[in-house]
């Protein structure tokens, strides 16, 4: 008997095929039939060289057909420096009107070819997050709201950072500076609830961390309103919780207020549900005004009266980032912004 032996072997299943290679200049040059210094000068926006506009969109076509987009960091390095700006998301709960203010700022930036990155710091403050983002190289630096010092600006500084720019209520040595004055908008609240025969006036004052560089400038100026005159002022701690409201509504009466200051558009349209739930009656009970002039203020009823608050242009503070980056040995610079003007509606 004859024995037969098959031996048989485990083939490998077919492997996918290699990785494709990460396309270069060279190979957008090549399929756009130009040099690779046009391919720069296209794809990186230099403007000193003139380019024409067929010749520009042969080198974007050929570049988005390889899926090509350029080094950030080679380019860094040629130009030496990053067009990286940094925004550290801010802490706290930041409402519609400064997101806004933000979407606007990051546009202008992109049109002056910048890369905006936001970048979160959790559980790092002051200057232990400065070197935290200096670890990333930025060109420049918009630090919202506050705890920037001056060391934390010559940490950036020294890291390379051109343009550290500040907007808070108060200025940092070292850096250029956007001061938002909170307590005018506050002032305007007051002065306009006393002008309308107001004289027990209560004034919201939030209990989230973080919000106290602004609801206490904006206190201030209540205050400031009511100086000298026969008016009261009673502070009004909430939470942004319902329960928080409607418990503020049940005592209400018991306060006496004929009239309050919400601190924002947000904080009215949750006390003045709380309060018309109680039967308290607006305005002729207590006469309610808002601040940031939000669409939701419009569409509570009664309508809230408001202040309305004018941020930067995101376009004025780009080309101030812009002008820093390159001329980094000006002085700094520091603007009051935020203008604020009553707008009377129907809660008032």
């Amino acid at each position: 008997m004859t024995t037969v032996m098959v031996q048989i072997q485990n083939t490998p299943a077919p492997t996918s095929s290699a990785p494709r290679s990460v396309p270069t200049s060279a190979d957008v040059a090549r399929l756009a039939g130009v040099s690779r210094a046009t391919v720069s000068y296209v794809l990186n926006n230099t403007s000193a060289v003139r380019i024409s506009e067929p010749t520009r969109r042969r080198v974007h076509e050929a570049a988005k057909e390889l899926g090509y987009v350029p080094h950030a960091a080679a380019r860094s390095l040629r130009a030496g420096h990053s067009r990286m700006v940094l925004m550290p998301a801010p802490a706290i709960p930041v409402g519609p009107l400064y997101s806004q203010f933000i979407n606007e700022l990051q546009w202008a930036l992109g049109r002056l070819d910048y890369t905006v990155v936001q970048y979160g710091t959790v559980g790092l403050h002051d200057d232990e997050a400065a070197r935290a983002w200096a670890e990333l190289r930025p060109v420049a630096v918009l630090v919202p709201g506050f705890g920037l010092g001056p060391q934390g600006v010559a940490v950036l500084k020294r890291s390379g950072a051109r343009a550290v720019v500040t907007l808070g209520p108060e200025s940092v040595e070292g850096a250029h500076a956007l001061l938002m004055d909170h307590e005018g908008v506050g002032h305007c609240a007051g002065t306009h609830l006393y002008a309308r025969g107001r004289r027990r006036i209560g004034v919201v004052v939030p209990e989230e961390a973080g919000l106290e560089a602004f609801s206490l400038p904006r206190l201030a100026g209540v205050r400031r309103a009511l100086r000298d005159t026969d008016a009261a002022l009673t502070e009004l701690s909430l939470p942004y919780e319902e329960g928080a409201a409607v418990r503020l509504a049940a005592r209400w009466r018991d306060l006496d207020l004929d009239a309050v200051f919400t601190y924002n558009d947000e904080y009215a349209m949750l006390l003045m549900r709380a309060l018309q739930d109680e039967g308290v009656r607006i305005p002729e009970d207590t006469a309610m005004i808002g601040a940031d002039d939000l669409l939701l203020g419009r569409l509570l009823r009664p309508r809230l009266s408001t202040v309305h608050i004018e941020l930067p242009s995101g376009r004025d503070l780009a080309e101030l980032v812009d002008r820093a980056v390159r001329d980094p040995g000006t002085a700094p610079e520091t603007h009051k912004v935020l203008g604020a003007t009553v707008v009377h509606r129907d809660s008032s």
